[in-house]
């Protein structure tokens, strides 16, 4: 039964509110873990649920409440309450539902996927009323947030300070390197590392449909050599949850009773869902002049995937290779195992460049290493290589990008030629790779001396006068290409506004 502020002998140390299965899952897991924990949410229904979750777990210490106030009333000060309502106007109405009730020197904790800057707007609006207000990304899905996600708290360190036992506690543990939380850095930051962990997602999936989709096409492996082969890479380099919970798919064979049998992965639409994290990586990106190809590419392709009836119609009118190369079965798996991690390099890289960039414009102060750290438990982007990354940032924060690391560009320099064998093979079998060789692409121009941007920047100063600078001497230049060509006099004020 739900219970009132006063039917409880004592208050409690947290509260949640939201109560769909994350919410659930991460209110036990607190009471898991020692924490008395007050639950509430809209529909009374998952209160009752709740509470009878945690008898049946193990008679957990946590109290169902019905109104919001009793809800509140029952947590002791300084409240700590967290929030798992869905983005947007809901966690709109939710604050302005538990701040009535709240005092100065509360802390009221977002942990949904919500847009960084929802969350400085909200921090702005509770400021009077002295409480105070935490973005924090929550990632494992349902089974990390009962057993220990990755948190990423963004918020004052005051407010961190009071929050960090329950983080601790709660969040994935990872043997020798601690919980898989840290202080992300002011509000906003929080949001905006989980976005772009969340971007990273993106690329790694596609990276591995695209991979998925090769070795079937090109390489005629069938699901049990499929999910064979992604198990023992699973064991490698690329051991990861991703690779993991793909072996595990493809072997799934299908016992729907009116599945005709053969295996699941075949009987799925090929239309892929989203929620809007990655699309507003890429706005980021654009917005901070960052490339983000392969996260972008991935987030193209779930685009295209949507235009099921039109990908149907050009079927019967597009054409594409008649034939598939011949390949050594036995090198093609070589060489995909090897662009598999040379690419997931390419996407981290743009992940944390992104990061990287935020942080500096908005003085933020996010520890890429730390992010690379608490990513490595509990969240769908964890990886053995993550440890990897952590180093390289630890042994130089100021790194410019996660391609000259030594270590790492030793990594790409050993994989480039299976990685260019792989891209050229599905581009020779008209099998689309839009992420690996978005992540080529980027590596390659990464690694050029000198792009052919000259030509780009001489058509911008030929048809806007836009000038350019020139490799042989200081200053901005304008040539009158054609007799239509003026001079342009002052060159001083030609690139206001460049970005």
């Amino acid at each position: 039964m739900a219970a009132s502020a006063m039917d409880t002998d004592a208050l409690c140390d947290v509260g949640l509110y939201g109560l769909a299965v994350m919410g659930q899952n991460f209110a036990l897991n607190m009471a898991e873990h020692g924490f008395k924990v007050a639950v509430c949410n809209r529909s009374p229904d998952k209160v009752d649920t709740t509470v009878e979750r945690a008898k049946a777990e193990g008679d957990l210490p946590l109290v169902g409440f019905k109104d919001p106030k009793d809800f509140v009333l029952a947590i002791a000060k300084p409240r700590k309450i967290v929030m798992l309502v869905m983005a947007g106007k809901p966690v709109d109405a939710t604050i302005a539902k538990l701040s009535e009730y709240m005092e100065e020197g509360d802390i009221l904790v977002d942990g949904g996927n919500e847009w960084f800057q929802n969350s400085l707007r909200r921090a702005e609006e509770l400021k009077p009323k002295g409480i105070m207000f935490a973005g924090m990304g929550v990632s494992g899905g349902e089974e990390g947030a009962r057993k220990g996600p990755s948190l990423m708290p963004g918020c004052d360190r005051k407010a961190f300070d009071l929050l960090e036992p329950i983080l601790v506690k709660c969040a994935a543990q990872i043997e020798g390197d601690g919980a898989c939380t840290t202080y992300c850095g002011p509000i906003g930051a929080g949001n905006y590392v989980k976005m772009v962990h969340n971007g990273i997602e993106y690329g790694d999936m596609q990276l591995i449909a695209e991979i998925y989709d090769i070795l079937k096409i090109a390489g005629g492996l069938d699901n049990e050599e499929l999910s064979r082969t992604f198990g023992e890479w699973n064991q490698g380099e690329l051991q990861s949850y991703l690779v993991e919970i793909t072996s595990v798919i493809l072997a799934k064979k299908d016992d729907h009773p009116d599945g005709g049998g053969g295996y699941v992965v075949d009987k799925i639409l090929d239309q892929t869902g989203m929620k809007g994290t990655g699309r507003w990586t890429c706005q980021e990106a654009a917005e901070r002049s960052v490339a983000a190809s392969t996260i972008t590419a991935a987030l193209d392709a779930r685009y295209i995937s949507g235009r099921k009836s039109e990908r149907e119609f050009a079927s019967t009118k597009l054409e594409g290779p008649s034939e598939i190369p011949a390949v050594d079965k036995k090198q093609l798996l070589e060489d995909c195992q090897a662009a598999l991690y040379a690419a997931k390099i390419c996407s981290y890289a743009q992940g944390m460049e992104l990061i990287k960039a935020a942080s500096e414009e908005f003085k933020w102060g996010v520890d890429l290493g730390e992010c690379a750290r608490i990513w490595k438990g509990g969240c769908i982007i964890r990886a053995a290589f993550l440890d990897a990354i952590k180093s390289a940032f630890q042994k130089d924060p100021n790194l410019a990008n996660l391609l000259v690391d030594p270590d790492f560009a030793a990594s790409m320099n050993a994989r480039h030629l299976s990685f260019r064998r792989v891209v050229t093979l599905a581009v020779a079998s008209g099998i689309p790779c839009p992420a690996l060789s978005a992540s080529l692409n980027y590596f390659d121009m990464y690694r050029r001396k000198r792009l052919p941007a000259n030509l780009t920047q001489a058509q911008r100063d030929f048809f806007g006068g836009h000038t350019y600078r020139r490799v042989d001497m200081e200053g901005d230049f304008h040539t009158e290409w054609t007799d239509a060509h003026h001079s342009l006099g002052d060159l001083s004020g030609r690139t206001a506004g460049n970005v």
